[in-house]
């Protein structure tokens, strides 16, 4: 049994699936995820579109679904008794989730493990808890575990799998209308509604500002497939702004990183995406003012964009909150636009931490950790 909450833990259990289902073919999948879990073979007992939210009255608003979501879970995991539970990401419903599931005999894999080093470290006790194996993607996750007493395993990162190699830049740019001989400008505001609600507005903003500084620059942006259209109006303009002439892609996210100078995108996997293909970028994300206030003193780094965390120094800047204003964007893309010492010293940087994220096979590996502790599982209940 899988469970994941929002779209790149989706990603990450569809890859996962299909490896599990490669070295055990006999294997029956179920879970809680969206379409990769379902196109790879997993059989779904909810699915978490709608779901995936931030900020405080959001959740609320979703609360009567995530709950009978959680009661369907339940009821399955009951039945059925998995050989292992495998909890992706997504801590609020996975934490509660997991202890149920384990309540019944089932032990629990936790993969894409929460930044909990980062975020309300406290839970580290609860991981300690219901989680019989740890599986974590970044190198330095491995010695916080380890520290707590959890056990842990670095597998890798799983982006690394299921990263296609792009399209080729200037054939790509041709397809939709671009110069592959100007400079290329993405825009990817997040995969949440309210995600792109309040973060669009802003980078739509800074590429106007772009433009004018930079007239010969080109703007695309990489939209989430499920994201309805009402959502980019901001690129049309209104009332104070003209409308942005930008093109606008779905689901081709590595092939507009690959094909771009620079990236404003909201902090998130994309960061980790971007590092791979070693797209500068200007990091932004903006929450309620409610949400933001209650929840900052819970955090205990100093940075968020996860390329920056993996890094260990801030490679890339970034613009959370009160410090995201276009003006903010605009300035700090056009120094990579403009300046080639620049952009070659942020690039550099992105090298470093794609090293960092190990070597690709992540999935096959999280799939033989997944099987081991369900096949220890199995025999122990035939004994």
């Amino acid at each position: 049994m899988i469970s994941c909450g929002e779209p790149s833990g989706d990603l990450y259990a569809g890859a996962l699936t299909r490896e599990i289902k490669a070295l055990d073919p006999s294997a029956q999948i179920t879970g809680f995820g969206g379409d990769r879990l379902r196109e790879a073979g997993a059989s779904l007992v909810s699915d978490f579109s709608g779901l995936s939210v931030t900020g405080l009255l959001e959740v609320a608003r979703t609360l009567p679904r995530t709950y009978a979501a959680y009661r369907r879970m339940i009821a399955d995991a009951t039945e059925s008794r998995p050989d292992v539970f495998v909890a992706i990401d997504f801590p609020d419903f996975n934490f509660r989730l997991a202890r149920a599931v384990r309540s019944l005999g089932v032990p629990v894999v936790y993969y894409i493990s929460p930044q909990l080093w980062a975020w309300r470290p406290g839970r580290m006790k609860t991981m300690k808890r219901i989680a019989d194996r740890v599986l974590v993607i970044f190198p330095f996750e491995e010695e916080i575990y380890r520290a707590a007493g959890v056990p842990v395993q670095w597998v890798g990162h799983p982006l690394l799998d299921v990263t296609a190699p792009p399209a080729p830049r200037d054939g790509f740019l041709r397809r939709h209308g671009l110069d592959p001989s100007r400079p290329v400008v993405a825009l990817l505001p997040g995969s949440r509604r309210n995600e792109v609600r309040a973060i669009l507005p802003g980078l739509a903003d800074a590429a106007r500002l772009i433009r004018q500084r930079l007239p010969g620059a080109q703007f695309m942006l990489a939209r989430a497939p499920h994201l309805s259209d009402d959502l980019f109006a901001p690129l049309a303009g209104g009332p104070d702004a003209a409308a942005l002439d930008v093109v606008v892609v779905s689901g081709l996210s590595d092939d507009v990183l690959a094909a771009a100078d620079v990236a404003l995108v909201a902090s998130g996997t994309v960061t980790v995406q971007a590092a791979v293909h070693q797209c500068p970028m200007v990091v932004v994300y903006k929450l309620s003012p409610l949400t933001y206030r209650l929840g900052r003193p819970f955090v205990q780094v100093d940075t968020f964009a996860m390329v920056n965390l993996v890094a260990g120094e801030r490679i890339v800047p970034e613009l959370i909150q009160d410090d995201f204003t276009p003006d903010a964007v605009a300035r700090h893309a056009l120094d990579v636009l403009t300046d080639p010492a620049v952009a070659e010293r942020v690039r550099a940087g992105l090298r470093r931490v794609r090293h960092k994220l190990g070597e690709p096979g992540a999935s096959r590996r999280a799939a033989q950790a997944v099987l081991e502790v369900a096949s220890r599982n199995a025999q122990s209940a035939l004994r």
